[in-house]
């Protein structure tokens, strides 16, 4: 097989590359009525791709923000934290904005006001000054978009965290257990209008999360000792068969018939707005496996076909903005168009081109801009 290389240096490309996957698996699973999300992670496991992102966030975040500490500071570093929050932020407003008129203009050209309530934009035509209010504080937000605003309240906490997870991550991570903890026994949330509602990524619960990474970039040095570890991989390929059977089960009827009753008193719900510890331990349980079978320099993530995914991961903000755009492009073509399986093929696979396209364009473009500058030499006219 052809290889090319996507990357250089120092940079771990299973972070770009999973990275890239979990915005495939969003996008994907963004459709609604899509058959090709059977092959995302949701359907296979209690976790899914947003596990994966925010664990990954974490981690670099960890890596980048503790270098900047080490050589500018603990202040410095936050004011860098705060500068990205805000560039965050600004993306997400546009977001915002910009997928509101793609709601309501389909609406109303397909006349059809299901989308502007699927999409839970109903509230901002019904008190627009008010609506746009809450908006603007993170607490009315359309259907699809709380990946982002997660991101931003839980990187705004972290110059909070930063010093803890250089200095003493041990500590960050039982400080962060404490709150996950806390969280789940008090039902503690944030609000969201119209009022009764809260967060569909509980930030106090998925911090444990982010916080998770970034311990794991701190004690990465130890992934040979767990990596060598026989009795932990084994647990771990036996609870993801074990999830594999119980997610399973919620599709297949017959195999639904064959869970006792008792499991699912025990089990359920499994809360993805709380993160679960089962959600919690299946992630665990396969960046674990993952761990040991995909080194660092594993050759295969430097093919051709890895490249898009690699690429897609590098520029994960403006594709997880443009995957937005185009999942609710893709749901209005089926559901005015055509629904058939070509059809929902075709949408799947022109939404991921176009987003390998875009994030193609955006690394050609830094690179081109970091190269060094030629300089043209003065000609001596001798005056």
């Amino acid at each position: 097989m052809a290889k090319r290389e996507t990357g250089g240096g120092d940079r771990d490309l299973r972070l770009d590359f999973f990275r890239g996957l979990a915005l495939w698996f969003i996008f994907v699973d963004h459709i609604p009525a899509n058959q090709f999300a059977w092959a995302t992670l949701r359907n296979y496991g209690l976790s899914d791709a947003t596990e994966i992102f925010v664990f990954i966030s974490g981690f670099t975040a960890t890596l980048v923000y503790s270098r900047v500490m080490a050589e500018h500071g603990i202040a410095f570093a936050a004011a860098k934290v705060l500068h990205r929050c805000w560039t965050l932020y600004i993306t997400y407003m546009f977001l915002f904005f910009a997928f509101t008129a793609q709601v309501a203009y389909t609406a109303r050209v397909f006349d059809n006001p299901l989308f502007r309530e699927e999409m839970g934009i109903a509230g901002y035509f019904e008190d627009p000054a008010l609506a746009l209010v809450h908006a603007l504080i993170l607490m009315f937000r359309p259907a699809n978009l709380d990946v982002l605003p997660l991101y931003i309240v839980l990187l705004l906490s972290f110059p909070l965290v930063l010093p803890a997870l250089v200095s003493r991550p041990r500590l960050a991570l039982a400080g962060s257990a404490l709150l996950y903890l806390l969280t789940r026994r008090y039902q503690w949330n944030l609000p969201t209008y119209p009022e009764g509602g809260v967060w569909y990524f509980n930030p106090f619960a998925w911090q444990f999360l982010f916080v998770l990474g970034g311990v794991v970039q701190r004690f990465r040095h130890f992934g040979g000792e767990l990596k060598s570890s026989r009795f932990l991989l084994a647990a771990s390929i036996c609870y993801l068969l074990v999830s594999l059977v119980l997610a399973l089960s919620w599709r297949i009827a017959w195999l639904g018939a064959l869970m006792p009753p008792v499991i699912g008193e025990w089990l359920y719900p499994i809360s993805k707005t709380d993160l679960d510890p089962l959600r919690v331990l299946h992630f665990a349980a396969l960046a674990h496996v993952t761990l040991h079978f995909v080194g660092r320099d594993a050759a295969w993530l430097r093919w051709r076909l890895a490249e898009p995914l690699v690429t897609c991961g590098r520029q994960s903000l403006q594709i997880f903005c443009l995957g937005i755009i185009l999942s609710f492009a893709g749901q209005t073509v089926l559901v005015q168009f055509n629904d058939s399986l070509l059809a929902q093929f075709a949408t799947t696979v022109v939404g991921i081109a176009a987003m390998v396209v875009v994030a193609r364009i955006l690394s050609w473009y830094q690179k081109t801009e970091r190269r060094p500058k030629r300089t043209t030499p003065v000609r001596d006219t001798g005056a």
